[in-house]
């Protein structure tokens, strides 16, 4: 569902709390937190789609990570996993065990262990994860703790969405196809380590279907400030930009952007050309985290991920003014 309908939706429902959730839905953020005792919280997400790629041993990999991405954004060590699945009837069992396959794979490269799932009859395959993660209370990285001079870091490359699209509409190089892939499949572990190592980060998100900006604006609206985004620093996954100029964008993308700009103001400078501004709302599918450092550990996290041979962009800071500007 787009941003704007979701929303709605959660707007309406009455739920109950509790003191010991920590994260819920009071704040949208990447996952739920639930404390078990002072020193330990659990990380609750699900997540799960239609098949992005043709591949099906693929496909259940890029789904698992996409799923497991929320529990690195919260700062969590994922523990175990279930699979959600529905598959058409007639769907060959060898494709299904593939998809499987690859979702178990993924699971056990995050450390974790997936124990079983629940499957129903569908006439579109969707596979994904409900994972559970283990979480220091204290070192939680939410949505709502950026301050105004913070740097803002992404670790991985944008534009999934438009390859994926053109692939689809067999427009696209299967060269650049085959670099989204490669990214979507990269988990977001390495990462989330070296934020948790460092042990002074307190905002982060991870890139997934609302795009930089969309989950941006979440991070900017919680936290009651706003971000400077370098759109000529963004990093660029090979052919976004050609497809983005030629105009292959997929419908999130347009949803994405209309939702944004209607929440908080943004400005586009000259220098922000329109296929950068289109890739700045992108649908990600097990996107990169968008990090925000207070200025003076900014060298430390640069230094942490070059060690260890991890990418790292710096493509803005958060500022005072509620606003998003793209320059």
């Amino acid at each position: 569902m787009g941003a704007g309908a979701l929303s709605n939706l959660i707007s309406s429902l009455r739920l109950p709390s509790s003191p010991q959730l920590l994260v819920g839905l009071d704040v949208s953020d990447d996952a739920a937190v639930y404390q078990l005792n002072q020193e330990q919280a659990l990380v609750q997400t699900v997540d799960f789609f239609p098949p992005i790629v043709d591949d099906p041993y693929s496909f259940g990999a890029i789904a698992a990570a996409n799923a497991l991405s929320d529990v690195y954004a919260m700062g969590g060590k994922p523990i175990l996993a279930l699979a959600i699945a529905g598959f058409p009837r007639d769907l060959d069992p060898a494709i299904i065990q593939a998809i499987m396959q690859g979702g178990a794979d993924k699971v056990a490269e995050a450390g974790a262990v997936l124990a079983g799932g629940h499957t129903i009859i569908d006439n579109e395959p969707k596979y994904g994860l409900c994972v559970t993660g283990l979480i220091d209370p204290a070192l939680i990285t939410r949505k709502a703790q950026a301050q105004a001079g913070d740097q803002l870091y992404l670790t991985k490359a944008l534009g999934t969405g438009v390859i994926s699209t053109a692939s689809k509409r067999q427009v696209g190089e299967p060269a650049d196809l085959a670099a989204a892939i490669e990214s979507m499949l990269k988990l977001n572990r390495q990462a989330a380590e070296h934020i948790a190592a460092l042990g002074t980060i307190r905002s982060a998100t991870d890139i997934t279907g609302f795009g930089l900006l969309g989950h941006g604006l979440e991070l900017a609206r919680n936290s009651g400030v706003g971000l400077q985004i370098n759109s000529r620093a963004l990093p660029l996954l090979p052919g976004a930009y050609r497809y983005a100029q030629a105009g292959i964008m997929p419908g999130g993308l347009h949803t994405n952007r209309a939702y944004v700009e209607q929440q908080m103001p943004v400005n586009y400078a000259e220098t922000a050309d329109p296929a950068h501004q289109a890739l700045l709302y992108d649908p990600q599918t097990s996107g990169g985290l968008l990090i925000a450092v207070v200025a003076e550990h900014a060298n430390a996290l640069e230094q942490r991920f070059a060690q260890a041979g991890d990418p790292l962009w710096l493509i803005g800071e958060v500022i005072e003014q509620q606003v998003l500007e793209i320059i």
